[in-house]
């Protein structure tokens, strides 16, 4: 996630706890977010010089009134635009989903497998990631075939790798550092 994403979350969750419209926001942001990463259209308004910045502004305010979103939703599409930093939209709407889940004591969990496994195995891996560390688990799937077998879970920075692709590259390292 980019400082560009971080430091635009922060200050529109800040903004948004004063305006007491939280979760109103986090709705907004992630269905903006969500337009903009299904639409290849929307995207290559954005990519193409030959429309200009008011022919931007009217099509992001379309979108804010189609998904009703607030005034404060449609000011910051706007100058987000302006600054030439909607690309940024998804990261951001990420961005303040994540501090918004710290400041509720929640946090987000990325499991990868190879392939899916089954919602038991996601409801005991929150319970054992609730215990170590002390607070409510929200867990997204990813499937990545290019594991080969195995778990990837990464709960913010750090990474607990599981899968088989890590330990075969342990004992390659191991089978390496011993025949030195």
């Amino acid at each position: 996630m980019s400082a560009v994403a971080r430091r635009y979350a922060k200050a529109l969750y800040d903004l948004a706890k004063e305006d007491n419209s939280v979760e109103r926001m986090q709705r907004e942001l992630v269905a903006v977010a969500d337009a903009w990463d299904t639409s290849a259209e929307l995207r290559g308004i954005f990519e193409n010089p030959s429309f200009s910045m008011e022919s931007r502004k009217a099509v992001m305010t379309g979108l804010a009134q189609r998904i009703g979103a607030g005034r404060l939703v449609v000011n910051v599409l706007g100058m987000l635009v302006d600054r030439r930093r909607i690309k940024f939209i998804r990261e951001i709407a990420d961005a303040f989903v994540a501090r918004v889940e710290v400041a509720s004591g929640r946090v987000r969990a990325e499991v990868i497998t190879a392939a899916a496994l089954p919602d038991a195995y996601y409801v005991e891996l929150a319970k054992v990631l609730k215990s170590a560390l002390g607070r409510d688990v929200t867990i997204t799937k990813k499937i990545d075939p290019n594991l080969i077998g195995g778990v990837v879970t990464r709960v913010g920075d750090t990474v607990f790798d599981g899968s088989l692709t890590n330990r075969l590259a342990d004992i390659k390292n191991d089978l390496l550092s011993q025949s030195r």
